[in-house]
């Protein structure tokens, strides 16, 4: 096939700058690279986070470790700090040209795109196609196979085999997201050959902690207490004056026996990525709202658990093995109209779990009667329950949930799902709080009720092939999400409907659709009237991207 010297590309030149290039190179591929045509991309409110913060996003900085900066220098489309990107991480590909030492991928072969090069460390995150390089917003797009495949040797560049249109492949991307929410599994004891800290306000019983050290015995053990430590533990603590001399960032668990609401606010400093603060109250109350770090929870995955009494095992017993939903669960989605709500309320409803009733909540009306659209058969279908509310004027009362999907990055939102939360409730912090950021929870709620944040960020290779699983064998159609569809001369007009959350749905860019702006399904009923009859039930399908493809294609 004809490949052109250059083409058309979305770039992003410096913090909230983008632009439309229409003379961009497309780059010839060297020995160990692929080059491919760009079937389809989604756009994503993550997108958003590079958008703003430009160099200063974790995945935009210098890949460090995991592949020979020899090799990185010869990757034209490896793009990092100040060097202009192409965003875009939600994508299908078709490859036109390859390397000669190319061993994964084949000429005119269709790939669904793993996104998270996690093996690839930069100073503080791992490098992503779309970030530190270049994205799928693009006719074509230049990809390296020392980037794409994996130490272990997997590729995460996904064949496609199947006839499933591009759209509802590409989709797997952030519906794999949503994914790893729930399939993540969770620590339920305190990490062997970890480091533990134990602070002390309250005093705790010598056995519990003994029983605690000689069940997963820890590298290093540090002491923060007015209470000395007994003499017959099996291994006794490094013991530090007061808390300020305990490193901060350092240990994967807390023991915190007390409810001295300053002293928690200070604990969370002390734990490292994927930490766990275990609160043991010791019949005593906080009396206040704590703050809390909520955004480590999400992006550095820390997990708080507790109880009102004095045994951590009767906390540590209480977390879960998995993010997933259970049979019977009162399910509420917080901010349920939105893209990514949308796939909560439909993953949620078509997972195959009995007896649950999902509670879709938003402010808007008009995104909630789009939901309930698709939301509504699919619970009729699978004899589940479905309950739409908007949050101003029909929240539900009184109703205890057993689960919670927070999609707004709104602190307060947590607090008030520990709130509605029943015993054991898992509240799923969905929404990408900053790290830095913090909120006041009430945690004498939260360990009464022995509720457990979940958070993640990201989607893993796993993640991914288990979606397109379920979109080939019809147990789930992303389709559902989609809301808009454009060519590149609207993606960046996408972007900004996407910041401004004016579109509920997914925005579909489809590169081969030179001049096409954003428009929405309806709006295809007066402007492409053959790919609006396409459309199922005013929901996207292969017969509608078939039709929209054949409207643009070049003669």
């Amino acid at each position: 096939m004809h490949i052109p010297a250059t083409q058309q590309a979305v770039q992003l030149v410096g913090p909230d700058q983008l632009r439309l290039n229409e003379a961009k190179a497309v780059h010839q591929p060297g020995p160990h690279q692929i080059l491919c045509r760009v079937e389809v991309c989604g756009l994503c409110f993550s997108d958003l986070k590079l958008l703003k913060q430009f160099s200063g996003h974790a995945r935009k900085t210098p890949v460090l470790a995991g592949i020979d900066p020899a090799a990185l220098a010869q990757i034209a489309a490896y793009v990092p700090n100040e060097a202009p990107t192409v965003p875009g991480h939600e994508a299908v590909v078709t490859v036109v040209a390859v390397g000669a030492g190319v061993q994964h991928c084949k000429v005119g072969a269709r790939y669904l795109v793993q996104t998270d090069y996690r093996w690839l460390r930069t100073a503080s995150s791992n490098a992503a196609f779309g970030y530190n390089f270049e994205g799928a917003l693009q006719e074509y797009v230049l990809l390296d196979e020392r980037v794409y495949v994996a130490p272990d040797g997997q590729s995460m560049m996904i064949e496609i085999t199947s006839d499933k249109p591009s759209s509802a492949l590409a989709l797997c991307e952030p519906w794999a997201c949503v994914e790893d929410a729930y399939v993540v599994v969770e620590r339920t004891t305190l990490k062997p050959g970890g480091r533990l800290l134990v602070v002390a306000d309250a005093k705790p019983d010598a056995c519990v902690v003994d029983k605690l050290l000689k069940q997963a015995v820890p590298a290093q053990f540090m002491c923060v207490s007015a209470f000395p430590p007994p003499p017959a533990l099996s291994m006794q603590p490094e013991k530090c004056a007061d808390l300020a001399a305990a490193p901060d960032n350092t240990f994967d668990d807390v023991i915190y026996f007390g409810a001295n609401p300053e002293t928690v606010e200070k604990l969370f400093a002390k734990l490292a990525t994927h930490g766990l603060l275990v609160i043991c109250q010791c019949g005593l109350k906080f009396g206040r709202p704590v703050t809390t770090a909520v955004g480590r929870v999400h992006y550095g995955g820390i997990r708080i658990i507790g109880t009102p009494g004095s045994e951590p095992g009767d906390a540590l017993r209480c977390i879960p093995a998995t993010g997933e939903i259970r049979k019977g669960d009162k399910i509420n989605v917080i901010g349920a109209g939105g893209p990514m709500g949308v796939m909560h309320v439909v993953r949620n409803l078509c997972q195959g779990i009995p007896g649950v009733s999902v509670y879709a909540g938003d402010l808007s009306d008009e995104r909630l009667a789009a939901l309930t659209a698709i939301a509504g058969p699919i619970a009729q279908k699978n004899a589940l329950g479905y309950h739409p509310y908007n949050a101003k004027t029909s929240a539900p009362a009184g109703v205890a949930f057993d689960y919670a999907a927070v999609m707004a990055p709104v602190p307060a939102l947590v607090a008030v799902a520990v709130a509605q939360a029943a015993k054991r409730g898992i509240i799923n912090i969905f929404a990408g709080i900053a790290a830095t950021v913090s909120g006041p929870i009430d945690l004498d709620a939260y360990c009464a009720k022995s509720c457990y944040f979940i958070g993640t960020s990201g989607s893993t290779l796993d993640d991914m092939l288990a979606l397109k699983r379920k979109v080939e064998n019809g147990q789930l159609d992303t389709n559902v999400s989609v809301a808009a569809v454009s060519g590149l001369a609207g993606a960046i007009e996408g972007i900004r409907a996407v910041e401004k959350q004016q579109i509920p749905g997914k925005i579909l860019v489809y590169p081969a659709c030179k001049g096409l702006g954003v428009t929405t399904l309806p709006s295809l009923e007066k402007t492409h009237p053959a790919v609006f009859q396409a459309l199922e039930n005013g929901l996207w399908t292969r017969r509608a991207e078939q039709a929209l493809l054949a409207a643009f294609a070049q003669p």
